[in-house]
C-alpha cells in the first residue's frame, strides 16, 4: 500500500514536470514569428537584428527558434537575420511532395516578400541540403554560403538505427521528454541527439554545458516538428541530386573531426567541390561544436566580411587533438 502511494506521488510529480516543460516550450514560440502564403503552403519566419541580410536555416529537430538560438549572436554583429522554419516544422506547411529544391524556391519567395535581393546564407546540419540547392538554383540571390556541420546524405541501411531512434523520439512530446531530460546522464542519448562525445560535454566550460542543455530542452515541443523530421529522414535516405560544382559564390564549411554524424567528411567534400570553398575542421567538439562555438561564430563573421581563399584547413584557434 505504501509503495502504491509513493508510486502515485512520483507519477503525479513526473506528470507535473512534463506538463510544465511542454507548456513553457510552447509559450516560448508564441508571438515570435510570422507566416506568408506560398505555392507550397504557409511558410513561417522570424526576423532579428538590423544590417546586412542573412538567411539562417535550421537543422533537424529545429524551426526558426533553433536558428535564432544558434546564430542569434550574428544579429548583434551587424546582420539582419531572416529565419524560416523549413517544410513541416512548427507553423510551416509540408507540401504533398516536399523536396529540398522546392524549399530553396520557398526561400526565394520569402526574400521577395521582404524586399531582399541578395543575402548571405548560413545553414546548420540538415539545413545544408536546401541551402546548397538555393545556391545552385538562385545564384543571383546567394552572396556567400556558410554550412555549419553539414549533414551527409546517408542511404539505408547505415542510417536505419539513427532513423529509428529519431522516429521514436519524435513520436510525441511524452516520448521525447524523458529522452531529453535524461540525455545528460545517458551517454548513448547524448551521442545520439547531440552527436558529441558525452565526456567532452561533461568536461566543457559551464557556458558550453548550458548551451548543450539548451539545445536539448528546445527540441520541445516535438509535435509541431514531427512532419519536418519525417521530411529530413526521407531526404537523408533518398538524396536529391545537387550540382554543387555550379555554385559560384564563396563557400565556408565548418565541422569537427569527431562529429558522430560524420559531417567532417561532408564539409571537406563540399569545400573541395565548389569553385571557391574553404573548410574549417576542429579536432573535437562533435555535432554541437562543444568548446568551438565562439570560434566558429568568429570564423563565420570573418568569412562573411571577407571570404578566405579556397582550401581545407583547421581553424587558427582550434584546439590540438
Amino acid at each position: 500500500m505504501i509503495f502504491m502511494a509513493f508510486a502515485a506521488i512520483a507519477a503525479f510529480a513526473i506528470g507535473a514536470l512534463f506538463l510544465r516543460d511542454v507548456r513553457r516550450a510552447r509559450a516560448r514560440l508564441v508571438g515570435r514569428s510570422k507566416t506568408i502564403a506560398t505555392p507550397y503552403g504557409e511558410l513561417e519566419y522570424a526576423l532579428l537584428g538590423e544590417g546586412e541580410p542573412a538567411l539562417v536555416i535550421h537543422g533537424a529537430g529545429g524551426g526558426f527558434d533553433q536558428s535564432l538560438d544558434m546564430l542569434g549572436p550574428l544579429a548583434e554583429l551587424g546582420y539582419r537575420l531572416i529565419a524560416p522554419s523549413r517544410f513541416g516544422y512548427l507553423r510551416s506547411a509540408s507540401p504533398a511532395e516536399p523536396t529540398s529544391a522546392k524549399q530553396a524556391d520557398a526561400y526565394a519567395l520569402l526574400l521577395d516578400r521582404l524586399g531582399v535581393q541578395q543575402a548571405d546564407v548560413v545553414a546548420v546540419s540538415a539545413g545544408a541540403w536546401s541551402a546548397l540547392q538555393f545556391a545552385v538554383r538562385r545564384p543571383d540571390r546567394c552572396r556567400a554560403l556558410v554550412l555549419v556541420v553539414p549533414a551527409p546524405l546517408t542511404p539505408p541501411p547505415a542510417n536505419d538505427a539513427l532513423a529509428a531512434f529519431v522516429r521514436a523520439m519524435f513520436g510525441s512530446d511524452f516520448l521525447a521528454w524523458p529522452m531529453i531530460r535524461l540525455a545528460p546522464i545517458l551517454p548513448a542519448a547524448t551521442r545520439a541527439i547531440l552527436g558529441s562525445d558525452p565526456a567532452l560535454v561533461r568536461a566543457a566550460e559551464p557556458s558550453e554545458r548550458a548551451r548543450a542543455r539548451q539545445i536539448l530542452d528546445r527540441l520541445l515541443p516535438v509535435g509541431p516538428r514531427r512532419a519536418g523530421m519525417a521530411f529530413d529522414l526521407g531526404s537523408a535516405a533518398n538524396p536529391e541530386p545537387c550540382a554543387i560544382d555550379k555554385i559560384a559564390c564563396p563557400v565556408l564549411t565548418i565541422s569537427a573531426a569527431d562529429d558522430a554524424f560524420g559531417t567532417a567528411a561532408r564539409a571537406k567534400a563540399i569545400a573541395a567541390g565548389v569553385a571557391n570553398g574553404a573548410a574549417v575542421i576542429y579536432p573535437s567538439g562533435g555535432h554541437a561544436l562543444i568548446g568551438d562555438y565562439e570560434e566558429a561564430r568568429d570564423e563565420i563573421v570573418a568569412f562573411l566580411s571577407g571570404p578566405p581563399e579556397r582550401g581545407v584547413s583547421p581553424s587558427a584557434g582550434a584546439r590540438p587533438p
